[in-house]
Order: C-alpha cells, then sequence, then structure tokens
C-alpha cells in the first residue's frame, strides 16, 4: 500500500457483509448463551483428524488447563470468546478481503453500534498495547510517509509526551518503543513547565485515575487548553460498557481498549477508538503496511471481524443479569469456606479496570496453620488446577471468568484444603 493513501470512505465493504449469518455454536459458554447447535461453515472439516482429534488440544501439548478465579489476564489467555464470535470468525477465513478496506469498514460499523460523535472513528488494534503504540506513531508522524518509515528516529518530529509519575507502568513500554521520551510530571504547574516545541501528546492510564493529582476529566481538558491531543489507556475498564464512549465525550483525542477481556472478542484484538485523522495516522503505521513500526502487530481479517461481533453481543448483553450471576458464584464459594472454623470473607469492586465483584479469604492462623501464599500455590498444582491470587494477608480472586458449575469446584478444593491445615 502506498503509504500517502488516506482513508476513502468510498471504499467500504458495504454494512459488515463479511458477518452476515449469525451461527450459534455448542456451548452454553458463561451460562448466557442459547441451545446448543453446531455451526457448520462451508470449507471447515466436521471431524479433526490428527492433531486436536481428542477435544483437548492441551492435554495433547502436555499441559493442564486451569479454572480461572483471577480475571482477564493476558498470561491466562484472557477470557473465553462468545460462541457466536468463534462463528463469524470461521466465516472470515474462507474468503479474502483487502484489509485496510476491512479494517475503515469495521471502524464505521463500530462507531455507529457505539453511537459515537461524527468527528471519531475507530480501527482494530492488535490487542490496546497495540493501539498505544500504533496511536502516538501516528500522532508523530503524521501521514509523512517518510516519519512512518523513519519511526523510532524521532528527527524532525516532536518527541516527548507528558505522563503523570503515578501512571508509569509496564505498558507505558509501548510508547517509548516509538522513540518518544516521557516527560513526567505530577501537579498541574508541572504540566504547564513541561510543555515545550517538542511535546506531541498527554497520556493517561485510566486504571492509576485515583493515585495522580489530575484526574480523567482534567487532564483532558488541561491538554486541550495547551492545544496537545489527549490519550487514555482504558484497556481493562469495561465493565461498565459505558465506558466505551464516555472518554470520547471528555473529548480524549485517542482511546485504547482491549478487546479479549470483558468484551470477550479475540484474545489478540482491541480498539482504537479516537478523532478521525489520528486513527487514520495510527493506521497508516501499523499493519498491513510495510516499514512501519506496527508491521509486527498484525491483527487478522478473522480478528477484525470477531472484534465487530464480539462489541455487538456485548452492548446487548443484560448486563444486570450478568453481574447477579457474578455476585452469586462469589456468595457459593463464601457460603462454604467460612463453614470452616476461623475462615472469613469479604467484598470489594475495584473503581477502575476489572470493575466486577471481588473477594477475599482470610483465616486465623491460629486455628489453620497455612500461609495464603501456599494455598494459592496449592490450589494452582492441584487437580482440576485453580488459579487464585495470594497474598501475605489472604486469598483473592473474582468469578468473571468462571464457567458454570467451576465456582462448586473451587469451593470444595478449598475446603478440602483448609481443614487438611487446620491445627
Amino acid at each position: 500500500m502506498n503509504l500517502k493513501t488516506r482513508w476513502n470512505r468510498r471504499t467500504f465493504l458495504g454494512s459488515a457483509g463479511v458477518v452476515a449469518g449469525t451461527l450459534l455454536n455448542a456451548r452454553k459458554a458463561f451460562g448466557f448463551t442459547g441451545a446448543a447447535v453446531e455451526p457448520k461453515v462451508a470449507g471447515v472439516a466436521e471431524k479433526i483428524t490428527g492433531f486436536g482429534s481428542t477435544g483437548n488440544v492441551y492435554e495433547e501439548l502436555g499441559l493442564t488447563t486451569v479454572i480461572n478465579a483471577q480475571g482477564t489476564m493476558t498470561y491466562l489467555g484472557g477470557s473465553l470468546p462468545h460462541p457466536e464470535v468463534e462463528a463469524v470468525m470461521a466465516l472470515a477465513a474462507q474468503h479474502f478481503v483487502p484489509i485496510v478496506e476491512l479494517e475503515v469498514a469495521a471502524g464505521k460499523r463500530i462507531c455507529e453500534l457505539l453511537k459515537l460523535p461524527p468527528e471519531y472513528d475507530a480501527i482494530v488494534t492488535c490487542g490496546a498495547a497495540a493501539g498505544m503504540q500504533s496511536g502516538l506513531a501516528g500522532i508523530l508522524t503524521g501521514n509523512n510517509p517518510k516519519f512512518i518509515e523513519q519511526i523510532p528516529d524521532l528527527t524532525g518530529m516532536k518527541s516527548e509526551v507528558i505522563i503523570q509519575k503515578s501512571h508509569r507502568n509496564p505498558f507505558d513500554h509501548q510508547l517509548r518503543n516509538t522513540g518518544a521520551k516521557l516527560v513526567v510530571v505530577e501537579t498541574r504547574e508541572d504540566v504547564k513547565k513541561a510543555i515545550n516545541p517538542q511535546t506531541a501528546m498527554m497520556h493517561f492510564s485510566n486504571f492509576a485515575n485515583a493515585s495522580g493529582q489530575i484526574k480523567v476529566d482534567e487532564w483532558v481538558k488541561l491538554a486541550h487548553e495547551n492545544n496537545l491531543p489527549a490519550f487514555i489507556d482504558a484497556a481493562a475498564d469495561t465493565p461498565p460498557v459505558s465506558n466505551l464512549w464516555n472518554f470520547a465525550k471528555m473529548g480524549y483525542d485517542l482511546i485504547a481498549f482491549s478487546g479479549g477481556k470483558a468484551i470477550r472478542g479475540p484474545q489478540c484484538a482491541g480498539l482504537l477508538i479516537g478523532k478521525k485523522e489520528l486513527v487514520a495516522n495510527a493506521l497508516l503505521n501499523n499493519s498491513p503496511h510495510e516499514d512501519v513500526i506496527g508491521r509486527s502487530q498484525k491483527v487478522g481479517k478473522e480478528e477484525i471481524v470477531g472484534m465487530v461481533k464480539a462489541l455487538e453481543i456485548y452492548l446487548n448483553e443484560d448486563h444486570g443479569a450478568i453481574e447477579k450471576e457474578w455476585w452469586r458464584r462469589l456468595d457459593a464459594i463464601s457460603s462454604e469456606v467460612t463453614r470452616v472454623p476461623g475462615v472469613t470473607t469479604s467484598y470489594h469492586v475495584p473503581d477502575v479496570a476489572n470493575h466486577v465483584p471481588h473477594m477475599n479469604i482470610f483465616w486465623d492462623p491460629r486455628k489453620i496453620s497455612l500461609s495464603p501464599r501456599d494455598a494459592s500455590k496449592a490450589m494452582r498444582e492441584g487437580k482440576p488446577s485453580v488459579v487464585i491470587g495470594g497474598s501475605e494477608s489472604g486469598l483473592g480472586m473474582s468469578s468473571f471468568m468462571l464457567k458454570p458449575g467451576e465456582e462448586k469446584i473451587i469451593a470444595a478444593r478449598l475446603v478440602e484444603l483448609l481443614k487438611s491445615h487446620t491445627a
């Protein structure tokens, strides 16, 4: 593709014909899907031979699958995609399509689904981290082919990004990949002093909102007062579902979300939402274009289509009913483990990032001679293997990535473990 090529709305693929024909899968994933139906897609073998023929590819590779009581952790594979998402991705795999045109068409559908302001657009990225890198790259290079090929050599470009000290985290490595220098601030006065002709943008990590002096709504206003774009990393910040449009309404110029967390889209997909020109420039810095910084962060046609479908499903779910189920699962575990003398539980919902019910499990060390960290290790090493967080004070878990019935398994395993160490 010529890097000078800008998005042309006349190249749209006609309102997502790629994802036409919803197929229902045979699983009642998470307890919220309909009756079992096997999807049949032209060209896809109905019976698997060789690798995968047992139905458990992980056991065939010598691995043990785990019950996920920690949440949408990337190291555990994020979330489980909706069966309909899998079916639509299988449909997408049956055809070739120009990827840039698909990105534009998918972005149009995403903006329609989210009812975003007319000045906003979207693309599907290879996760939220990829969106951060490509988004900043687009701000730095614009649509200049020389700069796009040159980055991370920022000669001739702006080169600084302002970020709050409390917002520094491992994920800002994606920003540093562009060659940009991160300028750390703490106060509004620090921001004013830091702004100079080399300032490219102001970056905000939404999960750190409570710890910074400048809050999420203030940050974007401060950026715009100084004619700078504001980027927000909101990777794990659904639910609530309203965050998918709230940051755009605040005026953030670029917003990155993970697609494979609570939205339950493809794990290697995410959303980059933002002002049209900035989103267009981000795509110019991304695959399928060659000699660009984002070439390695390829997102396939299947993931793009799957992300659109996942978003459609997520927006139409009964979020109240789903949250009640999350609470029920935690209550079921609590009611069993608290029968063990000395065991207590408590609940909390994080304000930002993984805004879902969590439960902590504590016990009196005089009655149970087992450290929480050793308990976590024992749960992980047992059969079935359960991944549950352990700290010095107790165990911590969420239930929103559990499959139906797994709460009973966790409760039984915990009761057995704790009773076996009763003093």
